[in-house]
């Protein structure tokens, strides 16, 4: 049954739900789980470590045969990667509602969390992996190379030309740093501890080469070689060998798996496969994984010393170090609070939608009609360049940055783009990481003017403001991005089939859920926010 499950999502338009609500949920459900999508769809991890998109394999199951059986006035109640529930509600109202990972504060704690886990009562599902909308490395691109563009704006001049990057990870949300620095002028160098998964990084085209650290930093240093280099390597020594060997870098940042550690961050003489049979609650294994942390960060800590720009790009590694007597790691920056703030205050964020019916023509018909819309040449630049460089992953996707009074927009013409026959049903969203569906005080919501940083209502409010105007299906989780009790964020879908139906919850949805976020910043006194108010944007 779980071989069935893993190989991707249905094509075409037959369906196997009673709805495409339904269906749209299925598709993308397995779409997470797709082995081109997925880091480890045999175990359920879809991204970020362990974030998994069901409890286990008979979990999934069950849940697949509820959307299957699911009625139009029916709604499926999912915990913690576990289908519990229908109950019959209305067609206004969403198809699926999920909660993840939810747990009584003073219970959300790493070691609380895995004894509750452990015992089958929950399970870790990062952001987009339990929320069923993971579109692949493409689905950071746009946060990450929005992210190095403000680099460059902010440090040098406007761009990151001639500069030298060094990080490291290749994950799920790693994988897209190469093309981001590369397609902001600059070059980068990314320290991977997985020879396989730097090898899968090279095939679909995220970086130039994959070679030991020798080759790596010959071709790195060449300027006329390849932009992004992969070097295959622990970054715990890495790291403090290029510091120690005098190579000098612009710009040093991180995205390993620091946000959970004891599962994702592989430690100094470990191979990942040791370190993923690590166990948790062996000291010794803790404090290999703890010390290698530290050195990591020590050597962030001396690069930012010989003036390098450095960052935390939203991992967790600074709390992490902090915690385990690297107090200076507290000082270095997070990305959001850095670059990305002024962006979130008025109301942009990451919009994604997803082609239902696997038909890549959808993809460049439903493209043209958002770039009509939006009409702006940023939006045409980026949709042009992704066509021509980024890879798809399983199902065709895309994700732009749209904000108040065009997110609803664009969704209404996709909704008429599909009515018309002339596009396949798409599933249009966005990341958790958006203005007001997130609390995160070590990444997107760190250093509010207000100091509100670590107030989770904005999100709870999210949920229940996307779900009272009938999102398809809405999701909220505990921990996403950083660990456990560090974030509370929540994220929604609404399957756009052509129907009046869609078009009413379209037209609902992605007006209020922008328009919830500028409010949000304009309680913390944002100037941006207020100057959105104060133009009295009308929804479409």
């Amino acid at each position: 049954m779980l071989d069935a499950l893993l190989q991707g999502a249905p094509h075409g338009r037959e369906l196997r739900c009673r709805g495409w609500e339904q269906e749209g949920a299925l598709r993308c459900l397995l779409n997470n789980l797709d082995p081109d999508v997925a880091e480890d769809p045999d175990a359920l991890v879809v991204y970020g470590g362990r974030g998994r998109a069901a409890r286990g394999p008979q979990a999934l199951a069950e849940i697949v045969a509820a959307l299957e059986r699911l009625g139009p006035d029916e709604t499926l109640i999912v915990q913690s990667g576990k289908a519990v529930a229908v109950l019959p509600t209305h067609a206004d109202a969403p198809r699926v509602l999920i909660s993840t990972a939810m747990v009584v504060p003073a219970w959300s704690d790493e070691d609380s969390f895995r004894r509750l886990e452990d015992a089958g009562l929950t399970m870790y599902g990062q952001m987009t992996a339990a929320g069923w909308f993971y579109i692949g490395t493409q689905g950071i691109l746009g946060f990450t190379y929005e992210t190095f563009r403000a680099v460059g704006e902010s440090h040098f001049g406007g761009s990151l030309e001639g500069r030298r990057v060094l990080t490291a990870g290749l994950g799920g949300m790693g994988g897209a740093q190469g093309f981001a620095v590369t397609h902001n002028g600059g070059r980068a160098l990314i320290v991977e501890v997985d020879p396989l998964r730097a090898d899968r990084r090279l095939r679909d085209g995220w970086v130039d080469l994959v070679a030991d650290y020798e080759e790596a930093l010959a071709a790195h240093l060449d300027p006329g070689g390849q932009g992004t280099v992969a070097l295959v390597g622990n970054a715990a020594d890495v790291v403090p060998r290029l510091l120690a060997e005098g190579v000098e870098f612009d710009v040093v940042t991180d995205q390993t798996a620091a946000h959970d550690p004891l599962s994702g961050y592989v430690p100094r003489g470990f191979s990942p496969a040791e370190a993923a049979a690590g166990d948790p609650n062996d000291p010794a294994f803790r404090s290999a994984v703890f010390d290698s942390l530290a050195a990591h960060v020590q050597a962030l800590l001396a690069y930012r010393e010989r003036g390098a720009v450095v960052f935390e790009y939203g991992n967790g590694i600074r709390s992490q170090a902090v915690a385990h007597d690297v107090a200076d790691a507290a000082s270095i920056p997070g990305f959001v609070a850095a670059y990305v703030r002024p962006i979130f205050a008025r109301g942009i964020g990451p919009f994604r939608w997803i082609c239902l019916t696997g038909d890549p023509d959808d993809l460049r018909r439903s493209e043209d009609v958002v770039m009509e819309v939006v009409g702006t040449d940023s939006l045409r630049g980026w949709i042009e360049l992704a066509r021509e460089r980024v890879p798809l992953q399983g199902l065709p996707a895309r994700i732009c940055w749209l904000g108040l009074g065009q997110r609803d927009r664009v969704a209404l013409a996709l909704n008429e783009l599909v009515r018309s026959g002339e596009c396949g049903p798409l599933a249009l969203g966005r990341d958790h990481m958006d203005p007001a569906s997130v609390a995160s005080p070590s990444r997107e919501t760190e250093g509010l003017r207000d100091g509100s940083d670590a107030i989770a209502d904005w999100p709870i409010l999210s949920a229940l403001l996307n779900a009272a105007q009938g999102a398809s299906w809405v999701a909220v989780g505990n921990g996403g991005g950083v660990g456990i009790g560090r974030s509370i964020h929540s994220g929604m879908v609404v399957v756009a089939d052509g129907s009046d139906l869609a078009e009413r919850k379209l037209r609902r949805v992605f007006w209020s859920d922008p328009a919830l976020g500028v409010y949000r910043y304009a309680d913390a006194g944002y100037p941006e926010a207020l100057d959105v108010l104060a133009q009295g944007r009308k929804p479409a």
